[in-house]
């Protein structure tokens, strides 16, 4: 039995999300299941390692330089043709799009599955998937994703990256996908300073390389805090996936980081500035911090300069306590 799920949200913190519900399938069916996802999920990168997915097929849709393969009307048949050579036999798709459900009747798959057609708006994400496996598989699945990674490189990371475990080691994820995400370098620089007066601490650097996130991790390391700091700029996604399973605890803007730390079973601290809290407490491993005078937060809720360092610093001191 082949089987193929489609999840073609744009992130990597949304195929992370995913994960939970594909290998409640693979569990279902005994097999392992490919995925069709897009290109910035970097799902080849962080799920290699994951016996329950089969092949990562790439939708070349969406791409905001140049139409892809899979765009347009054409883009249908397309998309069809290259499924139909894989003779799946049974389609999951977890979204409510017309055109993934002609794809997979073209591409003569007789099984298919799908969110309810045309109801997209103000679709929870977990929710959703939970209530579409427990609908068509008859299957609760918890949402607590986890990433698997060799132990032969996450030892070698620890060697080449000098990780010690006479200090702390704290992931620091302070780059994001959007603008508002991103919290200001000020206060990162003021929970390190707490954190490095109690505690012997290494911190690992993560970000893009996007204009803005550049200037906030060299405001960082123009300070004294720099010789505790290593950048990871520099690294791929399955480069920094190794080293983030060596640290202790992890506090990161809501990012692809927060996401990948919490999957590899690192404790996490989200900063949710400006997004529905759902995308930083799915896991047990996440805690979220939302801006001082908030009861949630949401899209639009603009609190990136109202994030408290020292509320940061008490959260780390419960976890590592």
């Amino acid at each position: 039995m082949r089987i193929l799920a489609v999840q073609n949200r744009m992130g990597i913190g949304d195929m992370v999300i995913f994960l939970p519900f594909i290998e409640a399938i693979a569990k279902k069916f005994s097999t392992p299941v490919s995925i069709l996802v897009k290109e910035n999920s970097k799902a080849i990168q962080f799920l290699r390692y994951n016996k329950t997915i089969d092949q990562i097929i790439i939708l070349d849709r969406d791409n905001k330089i140049k139409n892809g393969r899979h765009d347009k009307i054409l883009g249908i048949y397309n998309l069809a043709n290259d499924l139909k050579k894989h003779n799946f036999d049974k389609i999951f798709i977890f979204n409510s799009s017309l055109r993934f459900n002609i794809v997979a009747r073209i591409a003569n798959i007789k099984n298919i599955y799908q969110y309810p057609l045309f109801q997209k708006k103000n679709q929870h994400i977990i929710d959703a998937a939970k209530k579409f496996l427990k609908k068509e598989l008859n299957i609760m699945v918890e949402s607590d994703p986890k990433i698997s990674i060799s132990d032969q490189l996450v030892n070698e990371s620890k060697l080449k990256y000098k990780i010690n475990d006479s200090e702390i080691n704290i992931l620091l994820g302070i780059g994001g996908s959007g603008q508002t995400k991103r919290v200001p370098a000020k206060i990162f620089i003021e929970f390190m300073n707490l954190v490095k007066k109690k505690y012997k601490c290494k911190f690992f650097l993560a970000t893009g390389k996007n204009e803005e996130e550049q200037k906030i991790l060299h405001e960082i390391l123009n300070t004294e805090l720099k010789e505790k700091c290593f950048p990871l700029d520099s690294l791929s996604i399955d480069e920094i996936l190794p080293v983030i399973k060596n640290c202790d605890i992890a506090i990161c803007n809501d990012s692809s980081f927060s996401h990948l730390s919490s999957g590899l079973g690192v404790k996490t601290i989200i900063l949710m500035a400006d997004t529905p809290l759902l995308y930083g407490n799915y896991s047990p491993r996440m805690f979220p911090i939302i801006p001082d005078g908030e009861d949630t937060v949401a899209h639009n809720t603009l609190g990136k300069d109202r994030i408290n360092p020292k509320k940061i610093f008490e959260q780390v001191n419960k976890i590592l306590s």
